[in-house]
């Protein structure tokens, strides 16, 4: 492929070697001269490992230059890939002002051209950016079929950024409707790459980045109370790690319930206890519980908003399968609910009342007296004709809610299952 590349820093550059080792043709594009300059003399502009060997090599097999020109580039290309930086503005805000300008310039070399070209961005840019951009600058390029927009994250890591455009770890590419590109344009993403919408691909960057800080600063406030406590927490961590049922893999990385049960809030809460005694401050992990309430406090919200008085509780423990009320999210709902007057109905069949015990049945029996008159043994029942279903553990079948949910209920999926689509409800997702 024929491929233009926009901002020669970091991502262009790294860009810019592996995909000419790769055999596509590349040119550069950088209003900064001193950069071209190095670029068409086979060095880095940047220090990485790897990268001026690639740069030197491309330059020897005819696959690599430089310019400042944006018009000349576009003309011998068919592809312009936009890597120029997305600086903070003084309010923190993203400032789009050199994807805008680079956006206006290859407008403008298309314009009166008949050959189709493909745009992808690889900049980083909040959700609705690229949106944005081919509204404002791009809609008749776009709407004459001459410009196909393409947003591509990147997921570099300096010091082996060349390893990891080699070898990503994860790749996605968002179109404009989510659907999968024509085969030349996957060519240059990879046939393994996620295929989603612009914004789900714009967000997933900024998802993997805070995700990554998250984990940062988890590990270095249990550090700093390990320290306190003289506990060795790189042994601590480790442990952790080699846990990769819970600890390392997808579990607990779904949106949905606000967490719950005898464990979580317990442990949490004496953690955070116990680090303010040894005077050791750990912010994060001080407002885990404070985020998990805001999402409570979200969900009954958007159940207020429904405008449902008669509101169907499918699932009431903190867990699917388990008849655990201890610090349920629904718990909370429900008596929320009751108290500004909604008609509530309950469904679990993991509830037996009559066997709940110790503290779980304390609990029960000081929050939710009345429990034993808002459960429905008989899923029927429990539905009704008409009102809002909150889905939040799966206690009955899509083919047994089948026969008895109406188009006149509505569905609040807080659980993520899809398949209450095919419901003759209106679904709603939670976080989706």
């Amino acid at each position: 492929m024929k491929i233009s590349i926009f901002g020669l820093g970091y991502v262009g550059a790294v860009t810019a070697g592996c995909l000419a080792q790769q055999g596509h043709q590349v040119v550069g594009v950088d209003v900064s001269e001193q950069k071209v300059q190095t670029l068409n003399r086979g060095e880095s502009p940047i220090i990485e490992p790897g990268l001026e060997e690639l740069l030197k090599q491309a330059r020897q097999r005819g696959l690599l230059r430089a310019c400042t020109d944006a018009a000349e580039a576009v003309a011998v290309t068919d592809l312009s890939l936009v890597c120029v930086g997305t600086p903070l503005t003084v309010s923190g805000a993203i400032d789009l002002g050199f994807a805008r300008q680079v956006s206006e310039q290859i407008a403008e070399a298309l314009r009166g051209r008949p050959k189709s070209h493909a745009l992808v961005f690889r900049s980083t840019m909040v959700p609705g950016s690229t949106r944005l951009l081919v509204e404002q600058l791009l809609a008749d390029c776009v709407g004459a079929g001459r410009l196909e927009v393409f947003y591509y994250p990147e997921f570099l890591r300096e010091g082996t950024a060349v390893e990891d455009f080699l070898n990503p770890a994860l790749a996605v590419v968002g179109t404009c409707d989510g659907l999968r590109p024509a085969a030349e344009p996957m060519e240059l993403f990879g046939a393994e790459a996620a295929v989603v919408n612009w914004s789900t691909a714009e967000m997933v960057k900024y998802a993997c980045n805070a995700f990554h800080a998250t984990k940062i600063t988890f590990a270095n406030e249990i550090g700093r109370l390990g320290k306190q406590l003289d506990i060795d927490s790189t042994a601590v961590m480790s442990l952790l790690c080699r846990d990769s049922k819970l600890n390392l893999s997808p579990h607990y990385l779904r949106p949905g319930n606000p967490f719950g049960g005898s464990c979580l809030p317990k442990d949490v809460r004496a953690l955070n206890h116990f680090s303010r005694q040894q005077g050791v401050p750990l912010p994060l992990l001080e407002n885990i519980l404070t985020s998990n309430d805001q999402h409570l406090r979200s969900l009954l919200q958007r159940i207020e908003r429904s405008g449902q008085r008669e509101v169907v509780i499918l699932g009431l423990s903190f867990k699917a399968n388990t008849d655990d009320l201890r610090e349920s999210a629904m718990v909370e709902v429900a008596q929320n609910l009751l108290g500004r007057g909604h008609r509530v109905r309950i469904y679990d069949p993991q509830l037996n009342l009559a066997k709940l015990v110790g503290s779980n049945k304390r609990m029960i029996d000081a929050k939710m007296p009345h429990l034993a008159s808002l459960l429905h043994e008989d899923l029927a029942l429990a539905i009704g004709k008409e009102g809002l279903l909150v889905a939040a553990q799966r206690c009955a079948s899509v083919a047994e809610l089948a026969k008895v949910v109406t188009p006149k209920h509505r569905i609040l999926d807080v659980n993520g299952w899809p398949e209450l689509r095919q419901l003759p409800a209106k679904y709603e997702g939670f976080c989706w």
